[in-house]
């Protein structure tokens, strides 16, 4: 570390000796597991440009439709681009996706059926699904409120998938129509799964019932391998674009890819039946969204160098985290385990003392919609709520974990955490 930096991290922010002690002695540790990230985001660059290339992209289709927005050839190319991005038959991206939760659930609203079974084989799914299924809240509007029901298969003890207990359930209940991955680790102190794990088991699964939709929640996984889902069976897939794959700079927005039919089903969902995608105007959104793709290998991997920079920096002071810095990782996300609801509540607040944004705002644990817990959320993001930029949040209950990721750029993550630190 340059004196000058390390100088004005001192005088400036008012770091202590220690934490920048720490950081210099995380970042020996990490720096050589760069590389490895780098070849990654090299590939998916490449797989990215291509795809504009190939459906030649034009400033014609940075478009700014209105009202119905027929004809939107911005809309339908940034379709065909992701399709491409995929390798998969057909995708849906719109702003008009509110989050990835919303993209989730035109996605299992659109393809299951009164009296289908959704069986999700990664345990409890994040919170913001809940309600959703109809596992907590009135059911209003829920899927068991239309008749869907619900199982779920935990994870085994290492965190893997329990195939055994995967392809019981399916030679038992003919009604599974849906079978639900859920990539990340969510609000869970588990490792990601991995594009290798999920590849097993599509296989297991289409063995046993090539009829089955297996559908995985990509959310804070894109670009983190050289391959993504849909590349290895996935039917259905879906995510945020105000996560790894809108770059920081895609306003709103998330997307569904996989199978043409799938596809198109969520897309009814989306509108209305008959109407689908022909609908749907695009605000003048349509270049960001194609611009933050273009960006999203680079910012993935910035966001992937702080994630371990901060599993490092906070193993190294004291306290117990999930991926551990020299651990694979298919997805964004590094938990770090307090067991102290302050220290947890002053490490959230020091995240957005450290960002660009809102950084003199003390934020506090709240209701939030779709949330059973009380939640803490830092988020001083460019964006609202983007957790591609740095970012960090936790459920108000024991062993109270904080969920820290993304990163536009590894320095100022570098700098947040350091912050957050100090600030316990």
């Amino acid at each position: 570390m340059l004196d000058l930096t390390k100088q004005f991290m001192l005088e400036k922010y008012g770091f202590t000796e220690k934490a920048i002690d720490l950081s210099e002695k995380a970042m020996k540790d990490i720096s050589d597991l760069f590389n490895k990230i780098d070849e990654i985001k090299e590939y998916n660059q490449l797989k990215v440009l291509k795809a504009m290339q190939d459906e030649k992209l034009s400033d014609a289709h940075f478009t700014h439709s209105t009202g119905y927005g027929y004809g939107d050839i911005g809309r339908d190319t940034l379709d065909r681009v992701y399709a491409r991005v995929f390798n998969s038959e057909d995708a849906l991206v719109r702003p008009h996706i509110v989050s990835g939760t919303h993209a989730i659930t035109i996605a299992l609203f659109g393809n299951l059926r009164p009296n289908d079974t959704l069986l999700a084989i990664t345990g409890r799914p994040y919170d913001t699904l809940l309600q959703v299924i109809g596992i907590e809240g009135s059911n209003m509007g829920s899927l068991k409120e239309y008749g869907v029901n619900y199982k779920q298969i935990n994870l085994l003890e290492n965190g893997k998938i329990d195939l055994e207990s995967v392809v019981n359930e399916l030679l038992n209940d003919d009604s599974i129509r849906m079978v639900a991955i859920q990539r990340s680790t969510g609000y869970g102190w588990r490792p990601s799964l991995s594009i290798n794990d999920i590849e097993t088991a599509i296989k297991e699964i289409k063995k046993i019932r090539e009829d089955v939709i297996i559908f995985v929640d990509n959310c804070y996984g894109e670009f983190i391998d050289v391959k993504e889902p849909t590349d290895v069976g996935a039917d259905l897939v879906a995510g945020s674009l105000i996560k790894n794959i809108g770059g920081g700079i895609a306003p709103t927005g998330g997307y569904v890819v996989g199978r043409k039919e799938l596809v198109e089903n969520a897309a009814y969902r989306l509108t209305a039946p008959g109407i689908g995608r022909e609908c749907g105007s695009t605000f003048g959104v349509i270049r960001p969204m194609f611009q933050g793709l273009f960006m999203a290998p680079h910012i993935t991997a910035e966001a992937l160098k702080s994630a371990i920079f901060t599993s490092r920096i906070m193993e190294l002071a004291g306290y117990e985290v999930s991926p551990k810095y020299y651990e694979s990782r298919s997805d964004l996300i590094q938990a770090i385990k307090f067991n102290n609801k302050e220290h947890l509540i002053k490490f959230i607040k020091g995240i957005q003392k450290g960002s660009p944004v809102d950084s003199y705002v003390d934020c506090e644990p709240w209701d939030m919609p779709g949330y059973t817990d009380q939640v803490i959320m830092a988020a001083g993001a460019f964006i609202q709520g983007s957790s591609i930029e740095l970012s960090a949040d936790a459920p108000i209950r024991p062993p109270y974990i904080a969920y820290v990721q993304g990163g536009l750029t590894f320095e100022h993550a570098k700098i947040g955490v350091l912050k957050a630190l100090s600030n316990i």
